[in-house]
């Protein structure tokens, strides 16, 4: 059983979902730089894609019942290149047409030139004895109805929602709202976070060399993977720097940072030791709602509210000290939480079942995180050391194994695996 003063991971996780509501004042954005941004409000088209019945390969548009047997030959009255239409096709022809022209009317079918033989061929635009007609077709396979024809509206109907509100907007999502038009788009805005390390022992990469460092400092990886994973999910970033082990002054930067943010976002402070201050600093300031979570790694994680001059409040979060505990807290708290503030509603990552190709005999009693990749047999493998100091793992491995407390497991189960793609 856990710890009776933890909470589980699902109830930390709706607690603080609760709290995400959207942030207001959506913008518009240009579509060139609206990737990652989450949609404001629902896209609807203001046209049929595509516009016409189009042909589907270079080829013939003919009339089905113009061919009854493989070898008919047929004038070819006209000629369709993609961005022209041509003229109601006439009984007992052919239209040379190109991928993407429209369908003549009268065509019910189009076939692609392998399937067909040029004779006469005649494309320069005069017709065979100046009568307009390009040259003749053999056909050489009996088409069948409706035969490489895309039809007008099949991938967008007038009207219809192409894009809903809360959509993390994609490279393809993208390419599907320039097809009906549009060259902006409104989104949420981007969070504002203010970022901050604590603790003495930090030492900024750059500002000290290996050999220079003293006893007992360490370099802050923290800093550099939050920062970019606030920066993938679309957030603005204050770095605020390092707290230090001071309470005064983790008051006052709190206190400075919560008049302009959404979000401030802690890494270590937050546990019972004495040189922690950001919990109390926060109680202070505000509020703080929980922070012991059964899961392994980042136990030690806050939640809390800091209120602002002037009416309103900061959401504020604090993660644990350790990278991986860091790591790992954010992708399954902060990450759905800064994403259902710009209104996505389904922040829950994709799992996928897996074969472990290893035995974890000894359970926790809380809910594990193990750092896996996938080996050349399509089973999992575990990285040796799952200690919440070893960022290495991280690294080497493509994903985790999300395990419930309590389970033991054997080399050949099934086990639920989250991609880092679902999660980064």
């Amino acid at each position: 059983m856990k710890p009776s003063n933890l909470i589980s991971l699902d109830q930390a996780l709706a607690s603080v979902l609760d709290q995400a509501q959207r942030l207001d004042a959506p913008e518009s954005v240009d579509l060139f730089l609206a990737d990652g941004r989450v949609l404001w409000a629902d896209c609807i088209s203001p046209l049929q894609v595509p516009p016409l019945d189009n042909s589907a390969m270079d080829g013939y548009a003919l009339r089905l019942a113009d061919v009854t047997a493989p070898g008919t030959v047929l004038p070819v009255s006209q000629r369709i290149p993609a961005g022209q239409v041509g003229t109601a096709l006439l009984p007992g022809t052919a239209a040379r047409i190109f991928t993407g022209a429209p369908v003549p009317p009268g065509a019910d079918v189009v076939l692609m030139q392998e399937d067909c033989e040029a004779l006469e061929s005649g494309e320069s635009g005069e017709g065979s004895g100046g009568d307009g007609v390009y040259g003749s077709v053999r056909i050489n396979v009996l088409p069948k109805p409706g035969q490489h024809i895309r039809r007008a509206g099949e991938d967008i109907a007038l009207g219809s929602r192409v894009l809903a509100a809360g959509t993390r907007l994609t490279p393809a999502a993208l390419g599907l709202a320039a097809s009906i038009g549009l060259a902006e788009l409104p989104v949420s805005r981007k969070p504002r976070v203010a970022l901050f390390s604590t603790g003495d022992e930090l030492v900024l990469p750059g500002t000290v060399a290996p050999q220079d460092m003293r006893p007992g400092a360490i370099y802050n990886s923290n800093r550099y993977f939050l920062r970019a994973l606030l920066l993938r999910l679309g957030c603005e970033v204050v770095d605020g720097g390092i707290l230090p082990d001071h309470r005064a002054q983790t008051v006052q930067a709190l206190r400075a940072a919560a008049q302009d943010c959404d979000l401030i976002l802690t890494s270590a402070g937050v546990s019972v030791g004495e040189e922690d201050h950001v919990k109390p600093a926060v109680e202070q300031l505000g509020e703080l709602g929980l922070w012991k979570i059964a899961m392994k790694p980042g136990k030690p994680f806050a939640y809390g509210k800091l209120r602002k001059e002037g009416g309103g409040f900061a959401h504020f979060m604090g993660l644990p000290g350790n990278p991986v505990s860091s790591f790992m807290t954010f992708l399954v708290l902060v990450r759905p939480f800064v994403l259902r503030l710009q209104g996505v509603q389904d922040v829950a990552p994709r799992t996928v079942e897996a074969v472990a190709h290893f035995d974890l005999p000894k359970a926790d009693a809380r809910r594990e995180f193990l750092r896996v990749r996938h080996n050349a047999q399509g089973g999992l493998e575990i990285f040796t050391n799952q200690s919440s100091g070893v960022l290495t793992s991280a690294v080497w491995g493509d994903g985790v194994v999300d395990n419930p407390a309590q389970t033991p497991i054997a080399r050949g189960d099934r086990v639920r695996f989250i991609p880092f793609s679902e999660l980064l």
